[in-house]
């Protein structure tokens, strides 16, 4: 048996607190610490303070941003000023960019389940896109 002091380990120890352990333990904390130190150590001399796969928040706050209830509030206004210029088109257009652009099918997916040329769907969603900027612009 080995006695180690859990404040050595553990950071929310405020005083010493010592007890026994088996040897394979002490051994593990040991090679932890060692592992820990030679991280440490790399860090500092290549400059690689933050690691992405490391669990200390860095991807979370990167990923996952918090908005604002304003922000929250314009995106829906934007999303319904995009839903009403793209019901002001005709019916194919419509379905052409909703396929391109909301469901990620390409133009010659598009093409080939509808039994047209490329071409065609290539021209209906640039109009529709031309139709939908103009009436963005005189809406706002």
């Amino acid at each position: 048996m080995t006695i180690i002091n859990l404040r050595d380990y553990y950071p929310f120890y405020t005083h010493d607190c010592f007890i026994n352990v088996p040897e394979e333990v002490a051994a593990l904390l040991k090679k932890f610490d060692t592992h820990e130190e030679t991280y440490q150590r790399r860090a500092r001399r290549y400059k690689a303070y933050y690691s992405l796969d490391r669990d200390n928040g860095i991807e979370n706050s990167v990923l996952f941003t918090v908005q604002t209830p304003e922000e929250l509030y314009e995106r829906k206004l934007t999303m319904e000023q995009l839903y009403t210029a793209l019901n002001q088109l005709p019916e194919i257009q419509r379905q052409r960019i909703y396929a391109f652009f909301f469901l990620g099918m390409s133009k010659t997916a598009i093409a080939k389940a509808e039994g047209v040329d490329e071409k065609a769907v290539r021209n209906a969603i640039d109009r529709g896109l031309r139709s939908m900027e103009k009436f963005l612009k005189n809406s706002l």
